[in-house]
């Protein structure tokens, strides 16, 4: 955050925050409170993840008065969301210890995130509070069989059809998947977690309808694993959420060690295009999910870019070539489109799967040259 028109003390702080704090928060948008100096942006709209959903809470410096703390404005939907009431402490009326800002100094860069932290825990015991106070007897034994697991985060929203409805948010896994992943590329602990949305009713049911379910993972986790393809267990009749994890994390241990352990078979596959084409100009060398090499029909040379999904090699690589002779009247190498339409078993060996791709490809360059050559597709041509 180096933006010339932020003031120094708030992009330290702001810098700090982003690069820091625990989860991926983000600034959605930034504006000027001063009638003098409206380039100067000295607040912002922070966005937190929270249950699996976000808040939203607008960030108020006061650029002409840096040694005040900013002002917190929380979302619509949390006007009751009151973390700076006065509570009695030993030393008589004071401000919650947690959220103080009585002592609070501009000049160090941490504040800002100590402040949202205690801030985010405040409205994580907010919402836990609200949650408890719901009249449903089947919320109530969920939470009381849930509560046990560490970091479930709950939720008091209302739904679509403006129903009241809870939500929980419960991590799923014990296992440290960064770890497991040679080389990982990722900052933040990718995590797997299950989103459940109760509908609040005050009768009792001898036969409740099953959650809403829906499985949520962090961002980077997709390059590796993705949680769109896990088909959800059945929700038997009677069945509570304290019985269902377990199947639930059974599956999804099988399914994320697989998904691991393709990483190899798509490494080993990257090795056997080498043994055909030669030493890749790029690769990448810890997910496996890409590589580009030259290649040559005659004096026409291209590249050939492989793009591998996590589900090789039950899915065929996709491929696409580009001239690095071709240019279109942009001035940007002319490529092919995408290519899958080439022999493939997922059951082949390595060195089988390179060896048929090398021989489209004979084929597919004289194609894709002469698509090079038409005059619609170039403005400059380079022999």
């Amino acid at each position: 955050m180096a933006a010339d028109n932020i003031p120094p003390f708030i992009a330290a702080q702001l810098n700090y925050l982003l690069t820091h704090f625990p989860l991926v928060v983000r600034i959605e948008q930034m504006w000027s409170g001063s009638k003098y100096n409206p380039d100067v942006f000295d607040r912002f709209t922070l966005v937190i993840p929270y249950c699996l959903e976000f808040i939203k809470w607008d960030i108020i410096y006061d650029a002409e008065c840096p040694t005040s703390a900013p002002d917190i404005i929380f979302g619509p939907d949390d006007e009751n969301f009151n973390p700076f009431h006065l509570v009695h402490g030993e030393g008589g009326d004071s401000r919650s210890p947690n959220i103080s800002l009585s002592d609070w100094n501009y000049k160090d860069p941490t504040r800002l995130l100590v402040l949202i932290q205690n801030l985010r825990d405040q409205y994580m015991s907010y919402q836990t509070k609200r949650v408890g106070g719901v009249d449903d007897d089947r919320l109530k034994f969920e939470i009381s069989t849930m509560l046990s697991r560490e970091g479930i985060e709950m939720h008091m929203c209302s739904s679509a059809e403006k129903l009241e409805e809870v939500k929980f948010s419960v991590p799923l896994l014990g296992m440290n998947i960064n770890k497991m992943v040679p080389g990982c590329p990722w900052r933040h602990p990718q995590k797997i977690y299950l989103q459940a949305a109760y509908p609040v009713g005050k009768k009792y049911v001898s036969a409740p309808s099953a959650p809403r379910l829906k499985l949520i993972s962090t961002f980077e986790l997709k390059t590796v694993f993705s949680v769109d393809d896990v088909k959800l267990p059945p929700w038997l009749d009677g069945m509570c959420m304290a019985e269902y994890l377990p199947h639930l994390e059974e599956l999804l241990e099988k399914q994320v060690l697989e998904a691991i352990s393709l990483i190899d078979v798509r490494r080993r596959f990257i090795e056997a295009l080498a043994s055909e084409f030669g030493r890749p100009v790029e690769a990448d060398s810890i997910l496996c999910r890409k590589a580009t090499f030259l290649a040559a029909s005659g004096v026409f040379t291209f590249l050939v870019h492989f793009l591998i999904s996590t589900q090789f090699p039950k899915q065929l690589p996709v491929l696409m070539l580009q001239s690095s002779q071709h240019f279109n009247s942009q001035g940007a190498p002319i490529k092919s489109r995408l290519l899958t339409d080439y022999p493939w078993s997922p059951r082949w060996e390595a060195s089988f799967m390179a060896d048929h791709i090398l021989e489209f490809l004979t084929d597919e360059a004289l194609n894709f040259k002469r698509h090079c050559n038409d005059p619609l597709q170039q403005s400059l041509v380079i022999k």
